[in-house]
């Protein structure tokens, strides 16, 4: 039996929905991994299967959305566009991926369909985030789109527990929720080691520091911030 299903990325935010979704559903908690070309696919692979183990969750679904990468439009799949540093000032960042996010939940909420599952568990913030699709009025857009395209007896809940938490909060969460945050990867452009530039290696150093926490994760860690 499946209760609940969480997007796990591999990276920092996700593992911190999951940790949130095992809080209340323990491993009756579905783990789905996505793969749509995106420059650090393998090395977030990687990530979201040592997490997935932490918790001993066996139910697991990775999808191949590469045709996102083969459509275009984002620098986090496109290796001809550069990745923005954390000074770059666009409106809506290069590595935004053109409507991933519903993407993403369109798939984990038909295999909760299929599963049973009530709830679907989501790493989205808004704080930090200049992206349209983890803007709060996304999220209810979208579980009205559910309630409106699933049979009348289904019953699916999106939820996005770090919504309105800054980087810092969802470190400290995650702390609070002792997520294996040593485990995740969030650097947009390397897999080696961390490129401590891109607009999320930033994001993760800065929010460690202003939580007062050292980064687990070692190389992420010694990231300027």
């Amino acid at each position: 039996m499946t209760t609940a299903i969480a997007l796990l990325s591999g990276g920092l935010d996700s593992c911190v929905a999951l940790a949130q979704a095992v809080t209340h559903h323990g491993r009756l908690t579905a783990v789905l991994h996505a793969t749509y070309g995106q420059r650090t696919a393998a090395r977030e692979h990687q990530a979201a299967h040592a997490i997935a183990d932490h918790y001993g969750l066996g139910t697991r679904r990775d999808v191949d959305l590469t045709w996102l990468r083969d459509m275009g439009g984002s620098s986090l799949t496109d290796t001809a566009l550069p990745i923005p540093g954390a000074d770059d000032d666009q409106a809506v960042p290069s590595t935004y991926v053109p409507f991933r996010n519903a993407t993403l939940l369109a798939v984990a909420v038909a295999w909760a369909e299929v599963l049973g599952a009530g709830e679907i568990f989501c790493g989205a913030h808004a704080a930090d985030s200049a992206y349209p699709d983890t803007q709060p009025a996304f999220f209810s857009a979208f579980n009205e789109l559910v309630r409106q395209g699933t049979p009348a007896k289904t019953q699916i809940d999106v939820r996005a527990p770090l919504l309105h938490l800054d980087k810092a909060g969802i470190v400290r969460r995650g702390q609070e929720l002792g997520a294996p945050l040593h485990l995740t990867w969030s650097c947009y452009e390397r897999q080696d080691q961390p490129c401590r530039r891109c607009h999320s290696c930033h994001l993760r150093a800065r929010g460690f520091a202003a939580a007062g926490i050292i980064d687990p994760a070692g190389a992420h860690g010694s990231h300027p911030s």
